[in-house]
């Protein structure tokens, strides 16, 4: 190799290496702290999307979660834990989805007065016995000193463990709480009720248009609502097999009961045993479709599609959005629908 050509490699090579390095910190959230508003800090797509709706621009939004990432196994990074710091709110759905938020909360700067709240408070939870798989009280990844160097926030972190550890308590060590609570129209009507509540509490001179904002948003959702009722209570068949147990919420509201491959983390495997006993009762019952997600690998859901001579579709769980979705703009509402119309192809 001649020196010019040796020497141009040289010269690509920091360039590379950035590269390089962007490529393994993979996507991070994104947005930044805003001085003079309302920031708010929301953990996943649902409660982004409804703050964002009934915000509107009284407010800042940061959704922690980056777009095309399944949210049970993620984690926050310090720059995470910085900007949450620095804002008034941070919402999260609790019943035990994000497990690292105790930790987390305890975190933050000790100066910090941002107020946690679980926007799930109120909903009739569903108790399971299938584990949760969701890292209760799992670390959170703090890159640098930070974290290390921050005081607990006790107040923060009591009312972290108080809805962590609700229905466990009530219920006992053999049954876990269900999170998925969005995923029904009903429940997101609860949510959407404590998301307004949380943001007049905090910035009450805008009340009026938070007010407003979330008229306008539990119209969509009670229409919504209606349309799920209306329309599978005139399906024939009401048995559903999904990819991971996070239809529970839709399958109780609307008249389904659901079968799941995995429990309610994607992430637990199932035994070969249950597959067999899946086949079975897909032959059994005449079911058509497995359901698949998006944001995870769909291998399991052919596979037993394949065994028991059926298709595939999408259901959709709306934890998140894929890349292909934001730029559609797709949203919560589009996506449901989306659901609706594939459970009604899929139950005649």
């Amino acid at each position: 190799m001649s020196f010019k050509g040796l020497n141009r490699k040289m010269l690509l090579m920091p360039a590379l290496l950035a590269l390089l390095v962007l490529t393994a910190c993979g996507a991070k959230s994104s947005g930044s702290i805003v001085e003079g508003k309302v920031n708010v800090i929301t953990t996943f797509y649902p409660i982004y999307e409804f703050t964002n709706e009934i915000g509107g621009d009284d407010i800042n939004v940061i959704n922690l979660l980056p777009v095309g990432v399944e949210p049970h196994d993620w984690t926050p990074r310090s720059q995470d834990i910085i900007n949450t710091s620095k804002a008034q709110l941070f919402l999260y759905n609790g019943a035990g989805l994000e497990g690292w938020v105790p930790n987390f909360l305890k975190s933050l700067d000790s100066g910090s007065e941002v107020k946690a709240v679980a926007v799930s408070e109120g909903v009739d939870y569903i108790m399971t016995d299938e584990d949760d798989g969701h890292n209760h009280g799992g670390e959170a990844h703090a890159e640098d000193e930070h974290a290390d160097e921050a005081h607990a926030d006790e107040e923060h972190a009591d009312e972290a463990h108080a809805d962590e550890e609700h229905a466990d308590e009530a219920a006992g060590d053999s049954l876990h709480t269900d999170p998925h609570t969005w995923v029904s129209p009903k429940s997101a009507l609860i949510m959407a009720e404590n998301i307004r509540e949380s943001l007049v509490a905090a910035d009450p001179e805008h009340q009026a248009g938070y007010e407003e904002r979330y008229s306008k948003l539990v119209e969509r959702l009670q229409a919504l609502d209606s349309k799920f009722e209306t329309e599978l209570a005139k399906v024939p068949n009401k048995e559903i097999v999904v990819s991971h147990q996070a239809f529970a919420y839709l399958a109780r509201d609307y008249g389904l009961s659901q079968h799941a491959i995995m429990g309610l983390s994607p992430d637990a495997e199932p035994r070969g045993q249950d597959l067999v006993n899946l086949a079975a009762l897909v032959k059994e019952e005449g079911i058509k479709y497995i359901f698949f997600e998006e944001l995870v690998s769909d291998k399991l859901a052919k596979t037993l599609a394949a065994e028991a001579g059926v298709e595939t579709m999408v259901l959709n769980p709306v934890e998140g959005l894929t890349e292909a979705q934001e730029k559609n703009g797709d949203n919560y509402f589009t996506l449901m629908e989306k659901n609706l119309q594939n459970l009604i192809q899929a139950l005649q």
